[in-house]
């Protein structure tokens, strides 16, 4: 699905992926850890085709297998949902509107994009699903940090993809929130999806994924079962801190443990 070979990337005049390969299949479900500043958002930019990498002999990105995948082709196949989009989202879009872009790719509703009612229908299930229907005219701005995110799973699920990738899917959510929309990918797994999540908090990874990445400056620094994985050592070394990490009915929790 995923082919990252010796790839190098830069932010603005900042190096951010060092010569990282990873390869991920159809079927997988991984996480992707590190810590903030590591590189895990650069590399969900760079399969979305928001930015590009340096070009270099030896060097390549596959997406299914094609290093030119089309973006329509490539929203068929895997929905996104980032920190980026939702900060970014047009804030005057109805919630109903928001689901309905996922099936063009856009960041709001526009004049020229025009929905069919088959297209509307499955936007309103999408909403029903994830228990926004009552929201369906409401301002995108307007919503809660947690509904928004709802809102953009929705538009990345609307017309069911293969795999779904997911940037720090808990993040300035409280407790009732992260624990919901952590519950909504685990129902997404359940359908035998695959999903790729960046994360730098163990208690987002979800126990159906069974692959943990760890990348830190720009670099894969382990990849393996995520009972090889996450391990206090390796943790440790991974954020420069000392901790202890437990395994609990398949979730991981970690703390700072004193030296």
């Amino acid at each position: 699905m995923i082919e990252f070979h010796r790839v190098t990337a830069f932010q603005q005049q900042t190096k951010v992926l060092d010569q990282l390969s990873l390869k991920i299949a159809p079927t997988e479900r991984v996480a992707i850890l590190g810590p903030n500043g590591a590189g895990k958002s650069t590399l969900l930019k760079l399969i979305n085709r928001e930015l590009y990498p340096v070009a270099q002999n030896d060097s390549y990105i596959k997406l299914f297998g094609d290093e030119a995948i089309h973006l329509t082709q490539l929203r068929d196949k895997i929905g996104f949902v980032s920190q980026d989009l939702q900060e970014n989202y047009t804030p005057y879009t109805t919630a109903l509107g928001v689901v309905v872009s996922g099936f063009f790719g856009a960041i709001g509703s526009h004049e020229h994009l025009q929905a069919t009612i088959q297209q509307i229908e499955k936007a309103r299930e999408m909403l029903a699903r994830l228990q926004m229907s009552h929201h369906e005219s409401s301002m995108f701005q307007r919503l809660s940090t947690g509904q928004q995110r709802r809102l953009l799973l929705a538009r990345a699920m609307v017309h069911e993809p293969q795999a779904l990738i997911f940037d720090e899917p808990a993040n300035g959510l409280d407790m009732g929130g992260a624990s919901a929309m952590l519950g909504l990918l685990r129902a997404f797994c359940s359908e035998g999806r695959a999903l790729v999540l960046t994360t730098h908090h163990v208690d987002e990874i979800i126990p159906e994924i069974d692959r943990v990445v760890l990348i830190d400056k720009g670099r894969v620094i382990a990849d393996g079962r995520k009972t090889e994985i996450l391990t206090s050592e390796n943790l440790s070394n991974l954020f420069q801190t000392s901790l202890q990490v437990i395994k609990r009915n398949g979730w991981y929790r970690c703390w700072n443990h004193p030296m």
